[in-house]
């Protein structure tokens, strides 16, 4: 079987960009920056960048293109059963991900429609919790569906797979080529337009005033490594299975850099746009930045709708700008998430894709009405907490001592880029794969795992934002478990005929032997 493969080297890039650029970068990367030292912050940002983000997203995009597969099906084919079940966990990881992220996108979609009138009114608080996601029950219940939120949710659904389903080329290809130039063209005329604004410069002060003492605590370093880590799709299955599709001569390397300093440009772009409109709303109410700064869902819904009641003229266009901006970053990450079991069952199975589509996208289309329920919020920020800490991190961790530790492959992986990159991998890459990515990681999972199991969030029940037990058991830990049982089962199954098989030095290594 002819496998799939890139039109270009740019639709790849931009496929690649596409799936690290998503809602963590306009929502979560400028308040994360300006919580940990301001400008100071971008140094260890950078250095995580150098000694963790790229070098992982350049061992990912060698395993994908070495061995020509999903994630699955390169690490059984890169040590057999013994590594399977990461690609399977990391690609089970994916598929939480996805069933509660295009959930989030309909919100920005509806979203995108209120901002013309401004739907929200004064308080926006209320009307988001309130009016839109009806917020009326306790965490764990359902309540009914809210129609309002399910009808986007079909619409965001039937845009990815109908996408997913054109292929490779002609799909996510092309989606993303149109996408991605459309999200930066948005976002530097929101941009322009917020540095405009009055209180403006008083914001980004905010945002780049450098507290260099805050680089000497170790937590804003840790801070920096989690936020490369969840920000470039690593760990996700996602760089695996994409790279899989370049053809045979790929500056692996080259791509690797171009992507990682694509995505950070946005994020600079997105903190500059973020804290100029924060500076602008603080101004407005005679208050600090400190007092209207916030990240997730809080400050697209609720500050940010604020602001655009605020705005001196064309509010209608910058709501509507802003909103769409998120649903296009929303929609490439969605995509690429959603292709990672595309391909999993596709090449486990020896299905179409069309079958592939309609039972893995189709499956989480329908698991995904939870979070279009009354109780949907509560579902998805315990779900949201649980699988990346829990599941992006640790397949990260695992990923990076399997492969350089245990399976002792970086030197392998090290040759093959080597071979066709014109940036040269040498001791730094190793370095910091085996020692700097490891050890910040597994400081990382200490910390969170000492914070969950003895329940020292400052909560009433010491829980994440003071969950019952029940409701942090069923609706976190078994999530996060889950994942990683069905990894392991889904990896004691045999590969269909067609993949079973891999001649690594055949010139078309996708087409497998019977």
């Amino acid at each position: 079987m002819e496998r799939s493969t890139w039109g270009t080297r740019a639709g790849f890039i931009m496929a690649a960009v596409g799936s690290a650029v998503g809602l963590g970068n306009i929502w979560r990367f400028p308040y994360v920056a300006y919580e940990n030292g301001g400008g100071a912050f971008f140094i260890p940002y950078l250095f995580a960048l150098l000694t963790a983000g790229i070098p992982i997203l350049i061992l990912e995009f060698t395993i994908g293109h070495r061995y020509r597969g999903s994630a699955p099906l390169s690490f059984f084919r890169m040590s057999g059963k013994k590594a399977e079940w990461l690609g399977w966990w990391a690609m089970f990881v994916s598929f939480v991900i996805s069933v509660y992220y295009a959930v989030i996108i309909a919100w920005a979609m509806r979203y995108t429609l209120f901002s013309f009138n401004q739907a929200w009114g004064e308080d926006t608080e209320g009307f988001l919790f309130s009016d839109f996601l009806q917020l009326t029950v306790s965490p764990g219940e359902t309540g009914g569906i809210v129609w309002g939120i399910f009808i986007p949710l079909v619409i965001v659904w039937a845009i990815t797979l109908g996408i997913l389903l054109a292929g490779v080329k002609k799909g996510i290809e092309m989606a993303n080529r149109i996408f991605i130039p459309t999200l930066v063209l948005i976002f530097i005329v929101i941009v322009i337009r917020a540095v405009t604004l009055d209180g403006a410069a008083m914001g980004l002060e905010a945002f780049f005033k450098p507290n260099f003492d805050a680089i000497m605590d170790p937590t804003v370093w840790v801070a920096a490594y989690g936020h490369i880590f969840f920000s470039l799709s690593v760990a996700f299955a996602i760089m695996i299975t994409y790279s899989s599709y370049l053809p045979k001569k790929s500056d692996i390397t080259n791509n690797a850099f171009i992507t990682g300093f694509a995505n950070s440009s946005f994020e600079l772009l997105a903190g500059i746009g973020v804290f100029a409109v924060l500076g602008f709303m603080a101004a407005q109410s005679g208050v600090e930045v400190a007092d209207v700064a916030s990240a997730g869902v809080g400050l697209a819904f609720v500050v940010f709708p604020a602001i655009i009641n605020e705005f001196p003229g064309f509010n209608g266009l910058f709501g509507f700008l802003f909103f769409l901006s998120l649903t296009l970053a929303g929609l490439t990450s969605l995509m690429s998430i959603t292709e990672t079991y595309v391909a999993g069952f596709t090449e486990k199975f020896g299905i179409s894709r069309r079958k592939a589509v309609a039972i893995g996208g189709g499956l989480a289309a329908l698991i995904s009405i939870l979070f279009a329920t009354q109780g949907g919020l509560f579902f998805l920020d315990i779900a949201d907490y649980y699988i990346n800490q829990f599941g992006v991190a640790a397949v990260g961790l695992v990923e990076v001592v399997m492969v350089v530790w245990i399976l002792r492959k970086a030197g392998t992986l090290q040759d093959h880029a080597n071979e066709i990159s014109d940036i040269r991998l040498g001791g730094w890459w190793k370095f910091s794969l085996g020692v700097i990515t490891p050890i910040v990681l597994g400081y990382m999972m200490f910390g969170l795992l000492r914070l969950n199991i003895f329940q020292q969030f400052e909560t009433d029940t010491g829980n994440y934002e003071g969950y019952s037990n029940m409701f942090t058991l069923f609706g976190g830990v078994a999530v996060a478990a889950g994942a990683l049982i069905f990894g392991i089962l889904f990896s004691l199954g045999k590969w269909h005929k067609n993949y079973r098989y891999y001649d690594e030095h055949s010139e078309h290594p996708a087409k497998e032997k019977e």
